[in-house]
């Protein structure tokens, strides 16, 4: 394949990405077709077929480049970036509220894992008792916190909603 393909290849993809993430910010992605995609990016099913076997392959393709930003920046942050500042993670999803409401919507949330809740501040915080169930209120109470502010439009700042996170968990967090 020469330069001038992959050139094709890689707008053709683009541009059925974007209009899929498009359509799911108002369907579900089972009433996602092909033929939705195909006409609102003006392309032909056989280039879709020929970039994606199914629908379902090409939300698998999105949430792994969603994953791959969402990690890029947690890379990208200065070198005293700390994985606890949730008030970076507000202004980042404040500033891309169409990724991470394509990712809630594509339903992958379920497998975000939040790795920075302080497990060593926890065990003394609780005992060391039960520390499986307080991670994962904490990932729930965070997840459904922004889907909430998403859903809402965000109509609140990044700094409130690190104060409402901040207040909840009263430093358990490391924040």
């Amino acid at each position: 394949m020469n330069t001038k393909d992959n050139k094709r290849r890689r707008e053709s993809r683009e541009r059925i990405e974007k209009v899929f993430i498009e359509l799911l910010q108002t369907f579900e992605l089972d009433k996602v077709s092909v033929s939705d995609i195909c006409k609102k990016a003006e392309l032909n099913r056989t280039t879709f077929y020929a970039n994606y076997t199914d629908i379902y392959e090409l939300a698998d393709s999105v949430r792994a480049k969603l994953e791959a930003q969402t990690v890029e920046f947690n890379r990208s942050g200065t070198e005293s970036y700390n994985r606890h500042d949730y008030l970076q993670l507000f202004r980042h999803i404040y500033e891309n509220q169409l990724f991470y409401k394509t990712y809630f919507k594509l339903g992958y949330d379920n497998q975000y894992q939040i790795i920075g809740y302080d497990t060593e501040l926890a065990q003394k915080e609780f005992h060391d008792r039960f520390i499986d169930y307080h991670c994962e209120f904490f990932r729930s109470g965070l997840t459904a916190i922004i889907k909430l502010w998403l859903n809402g439009g965000c109509k609140e700042t990044p700094e409130e909603l690190f104060e409402v996170i901040t207040s909840e968990y009263k430093g358990r967090t490391q924040i």
